[in-house]
């Protein structure tokens, strides 16, 4: 059998419905198969146990499944509200802020719809907020926080570019940094929505309460420290990553079930295993993407992208700008782990010879991705929230098509402006 005839039977059962990693693989073993030396395909699953700081993958996602079935969302919905409640549109600001710091602990936009929202909708409806606003919000609230630490994208992305950047390098603290004012920035965008919003919105009738406050800081003294003992840790170079996970998921298992105790022993193996089985996904996913990156670069893939795109592509931004649109349509079809795999080492050879920084680059891809999440027709949020909240998804395409068009428009901005990306990392 040819090889075009392979590739297009593997093709014809991905659109049947076969995984996607095991069509990333095959495709691997297919290709690197008729180049001579197919084992090399499986050897690169072997070589996921050498790569530096891999750990942190699953540490990470064990701390966020954990924070996930705890009581920390309320917690942390409490005290957002007890901060910001007063402000105009203030419930909703509190939407915002609890589904980034949540996304960006469990690196899983879905978690944050089906957690948070459970929380967040019945309450904006409460208060008065109008029923497509708070369905909007809490949709495209559940893709925030991919670019704050320790989003797991965030550091997928850094294992993989890390390796193949050239001068200048990246790494995963350079891109902790490299996300915080571009995350910030989406963060104040739609605040300030938010704001126009709440306009209309009766405001709470008890306005700011110091006791209120208080309270809600003792309740949620525990939690407090996570995001202080990444950042520093991180930041000040006091830990490696790998290091920080670690810190990170012992902390929160202490905190959880022997602190707090509301996650029983009983409960414990079966949070495990879920957290597992999305690290066991991620990492097959790695592998076979990593398989078929060594068949893209024995092929010269890298080099005949770039001679065609440079043939109609003049710049820089013009490079960004059409890797938006790229990436929107991959974001609606493809889960952002995959992409970012897959992706990556296709991209930055590219990104180099237009002379993108590895660290600009990463974050233009994540914030395309992440509104990949809510972005009709076929954005897994829009489907998870039509679940979770009884509503048509047409209802829901129609009730996000505000946060896509703030969105989309902070990340031309972002795109535009490498230096928001890079600001930190030159201090």
């Amino acid at each position: 059998m040819s090889l075009e005839l392979q590739l297009g039977l593997l093709l014809l059962l991905a659109a049947l419905g076969m995984p996607l990693f095991a069509v990333i693989l095959g495709i691997a073993l297919v290709g690197l198969q008729a180049a001579g030396y197919g084992e090399a395909a499986l050897t690169e699953f072997y070589g996921l146990g050498d790569m530096p700081g891999l750990i942190a993958i699953p540490l990470f996602t064990l701390a966020g499944y954990l924070l996930s079935e705890s009581q920390a969302p309320r917690r942390l919905v409490r005290l957002s509200n007890a901060l910001l409640g007063g402000l105009p549109g203030g419930l909703a600001i509190v939407a915002i802020v609890a589904c980034a710091f949540f996304t960006a602990f469990t690196g899983a936009s879905g978690v944050t719809v089906v957690a948070m929202g459970a929380l967040l909708f019945p309450a904006l409806v409460a208060a008065g907020y109008p029923k497509a606003y708070s369905l909007g919000l809490v949709t495209a609230g559940g893709s925030l926080g991919l670019l704050f630490a320790p989003s797991l994208p965030l550091i997928l992305y850094g294992f993989v570019a890390g390796p193949i950047a050239g001068d200048p390098g990246v790494s995963i603290p350079d891109l902790f940094l490299a996300g915080l004012l571009p995350g910030l920035l989406m963060l104040l965008v739609l605040s300030a929505h938010a704001m126009w919003v709440g306009r209309s919105v009766p405001a709470p009738p008890q306005g700011f309460d110091a006791g209120e406050l208080r309270a809600a800081l003792w309740e949620a003294r525990w939690e407090l420290p996570l995001p202080l003992i990444v950042l520093t840790a991180v930041y000040q170079g006091v830990l490696a990553v790998s290091e920080v996970a670690a810190l990170t998921a012992a902390y929160v298992l202490v905190v959880t079930v022997l602190v707090r105790r509301e996650i029983g022993f009983h409960q414990l193996p079966g949070v495990m295993a879920e957290a597992m089985r999305m690290v066991g996904a991620i990492l097959l996913i790695l592998g076979a993407a990593r398989a078929l990156s060594n068949w893209f670069i024995d092929q010269d893939v890298p080099g005949r992208l770039y001679a065609f795109v440079s043939a109609y592509v003049d710049s820089p931004l013009e490079f960004l700008l059409l890797l938006n649109l790229f990436l929107l349509v991959v974001g609606m079809l493809v889960d952002i782990f995959s992409a970012i795999v897959i992706l990556t080492p296709l991209l930055m050879p590219l990104a180099a010879q237009f002379g993108v920084h590895p660290a600009h680059l990463g974050v233009v891809m994540l914030a395309n991705l992440q509104i990949g999440y809510f972005t009709p027709p076929v954005g897994m949020n829009l489907f998870i929230a039509a679940y979770r909240f009884q509503q048509p998804v047409t209802t829901l395409v129609r009730a996000t098509l505000p946060f896509l068009l703030l969105l989309g428009a902070t990340v031309l901005l972002i795109t535009w402006w490498p230096g928001l990306s890079l600001a930190l990392l030159a201090g």
